[in-house]
């Protein structure tokens, strides 16, 4: 008899052939299975870590706005292609997959909307949009949302999460860093309160624009904060660099970041800002 010559059956590879496709998530961090549903109870963190998990603007607007309250705005702004840009494949044909695959319309959502029952001007960065990155549609409606902010009188709100200026649009998207800055200093000239949420990842142009202008600026746990990558730092600076050092922590501990909050306390301390603020 040979049965006791079988291979001895694994459980963990048995229980993924048992586990239906699309009802469970693994944490990167822990390796924990997650229940989809319990990830979604727990606002996209994992129970166990605290892992923040990357989602879209439509789960922010879900979970932090007072339910029914948002307006889209702006919805009629979609990029072009000047440059007639091509590399893996033609800019015009990224963009058609990215309105494919997300049903949106931009890396930018941005609307009017209400939060513990005062009214704001939000706006969302989508990463799942072509990396989060900034071109000209993500730039004009930013300035919008500050123009709408300025005409309602209203604080403004804005989550980001970017790999940085669109290549594709090449100086244009650059030209999207000033453009920012310049329509803050209007709602700083009004006294109109400006709060930024960094989540993750948050870098290149827009790091070193919008994000990080604001009056108060928030950070998710573990989020990936910074300009260039780590390579690239070591390489100009010629130092080795700490570890964990473009991580929403050690941007609190050195002044970057006001405060490192809990998906879960989020929506409780953007109230009491606004009660404070306003």
């Amino acid at each position: 008899m040979a049965w006791f010559l079988r291979k001895k059956p694994n459980i963990e590879e048995t229980q993924q052939r048992e586990l239906p496709e699309g009802l469970w998530a693994k944490c990167p961090r822990c390796n924990a299975i997650l229940y989809k549903k319990q990830l979604e109870e727990h606002l996209y963190t994992c129970p166990h870590c605290h892992y923040h998990f990357r989602i879209g603007s439509q789960q922010y607007i879900d979970f932090l706005l007072d339910a029914g309250s948002f307006q889209e705005r702006h919805t009629e702004l979609r990029s072009a292609d000047p440059l007639n840009f091509v590399d893996t494949k033609p800019y015009w044909q990224r963009l058609q997959d990215a309105y494919r695959s997300t049903g949106l319309n931009e890396a930018f959502t941005t609307g009017l909307a209400r939060l513990a029952e005062r009214p704001i001007v939000f706006g969302c960065m989508n990463f799942a949009f072509i990396g989060g990155s900034m071109g000209s549609v993500v730039g004009e409606k930013f300035r919008r949302a500050v123009v709408d902010a300025l005409q309602q009188q209203l604080p403004l709100i804005v989550l980001c999460a970017s790999g940085g200026a669109r290549m594709q649009e090449g100086a244009l998207s650059l030209m999207q860093m000033a453009k920012t800055a310049a329509a803050l200093t209007r709602l700083a000239e009004a006294r109109l309160p400006y709060i930024t949420v960094l989540t993750d990842p948050t870098t290149g142009g827009v790091t070193a624009s919008f994000a990080m202008l604001g009056d108060i600026i928030l950070a998710e746990p573990g989020a990936l904060i910074g300009f260039a990558g780590p390579r690239v730092i070591e390489q100009a600076t010629r130092r080795k660099l700490p570890e964990g050092f473009q991580r929403a922590e050690f941007l609190q501990d050195h002044g970057f970041v006001d405060r490192v909050v809990h998906r879960k306390e989020l929506r409780s301390t953007l109230a009491l800002l606004l009660e404070l603020l306003c």
